[in-house]
């Protein structure tokens, strides 16, 4: 076996993985975070059982996580590179609770899962739920996931990630669990999204929906995906900036799965490809400069640097023609730059502009879907908890 096939081997297998599931009778509590546990109710799993058979007095627990926009580095958070990204207020919620079958509900669409077989993937929406439940072996405990989302979908936004560390969190919380920290979080995240839910990724859209804010992200010695026992956590810096960044996203109205655009890419990095290689090493240098550029709020520089970052992007082929259309719209209407706020292959742009408001105006006239303002909002938290006594 490979050194790649090594450190890509399946999770499934146990180990550290095995230890993050749920105990198999665990009593209903909830934890942010970060934050105190809430005391589990007395009873234990007796207590559990007798809170899921009534209906009236169910142990439920929401939790959120937010999008993100990458600003400068991106995609090199999947080779060992740096990133600076930003969250943003449109958030994913799940919501977990009592019930009588293993219930799904995403985008006012329901599912019940009967079998085993209900849990391999499908390709459909509710494919998360499935590698969520998968990873923290709950097949078979009755409960109601209820899942809705204001980012848009497959959008190039973490909307998808975003979905899933909501999941896990208010999941564990749930199942009296205590908080994971940050990082063995994110990474947890980005094994369920890689292993169980097969779509190929980097490490930023993990780390952003678990941390927030605006952050400068080093993914150094992180070329290569390891087990979540041997995984090198990144490191997370949050930036300081007072007032509102002068940034904005246009969503194309086009999805896309990151995995298909990141792909071929990643193919030609492992291959020894030099315009792979040089440009990503290049971009991630774009991302330690950019710091300083954003930090004194020199706005100039800071799109000097997004405009390079498009253009390795773009000669590399993670660009497409709605992208480009997009981004001369932006620029014509006086951005000062204009790049993917993600993998590309349509999705959503970033620009940045000393008079955001109008360029909004201007990017929806050219036709933009919808228009999101990146502000470093807070990363997963626990939204609201009850259970059969006051927390």
């Amino acid at each position: 076996m490979s050194e790649r096939a090594k450190d890509q081997a399946d999770p499934s297998e146990g180990g550290a993985e095995a230890a993050l599931a749920p105990p198999a009778a665990a009593s209903c509590s909830s934890a942010a975070p970060g934050s105190r546990a809430t005391p589990r109710p007395p009873g234990g799993a007796g207590r559990a059982a007798s809170q899921a058979a009534e209906p009236d007095r169910p142990a439920t627990v929401t939790a959120s996580a937010p999008g993100r926009a990458g600003i400068l580095g991106n995609p090199t958070d999947g080779y060992g590179g740096t990133v600076i990204s930003c969250a943003l207020a449109e958030r994913a919620t799940a919501t977990v609770s009592a019930a009588d079958a293993i219930t799904i509900t995403i985008g006012g669409e329901t599912t019940v899962f009967a079998g085993r077989e209900d849990f391999e993937l499908r390709r459909d929406r509710f494919d998360c739920a499935r590698a969520v439940l998968k990873f923290l072996r709950i097949t078979d405990r009755p409960l109601a996931i209820h899942i809705d989302t204001t980012i848009p979908v497959q959008a190039g936004l973490a909307g998808s990630t975003a979905i899933l560390t909501a999941m896990v969190v208010a999941l564990r919380a749930w199942s009296g669990q205590d908080p994971l920290e940050k990082h063995l979080l994110a990474e947890t995240v980005r094994v369920i999204e890689l292993n169980y839910l097969k779509i190929q990724c980097g490490y930023q859209d993990q780390y952003m929906s678990v941390f927030g804010g605006l952050n400068v992200m080093d993914f150094r010695d992180k070329e290569y995906y390891r087990d979540l026992k041997h995984e090198i956590y990144a490191t997370i810096e949050t930036l300081e900036v007072g007032g509102e960044l002068p940034l904005v996203l246009a969503h194309t109205g086009q999805s896309r799965v990151s995995g298909h655009v990141l792909r071929p890419i990643r193919e030609r990095w492992e291959q020894g490809d030099a315009a792979v290689r040089d440009g990503y090493r290049r971009i991630a240098e774009l991302a330690r400069l950019g710091k300083r550029a954003i930090l004194e709020r020199d706005w100039e520089t800071v799109a000097r640097y997004m405009t390079e970052n498009h253009r390795i992007q773009q000669a590399l082929g993670a660009s497409s023609p709605v992208n480009d259309r997009m981004i001369q719209a932006a620029l014509d209407a006086g951005a000062l730059a204009a790049k993917l706020a993600g993998a590309g292959g349509g999705g959503t742009i970033l620009a940045l502009a000393t008079e955001p408001e109008k360029l909004a105006e201007a990017l929806l006239a050219a036709g933009a879907a919808r228009i999101l303002r990146p502000i470093p909002a807070e990363g997963v938290r626990i939204e609201a908890a009850s259970a059969d006594r006051p927390l």
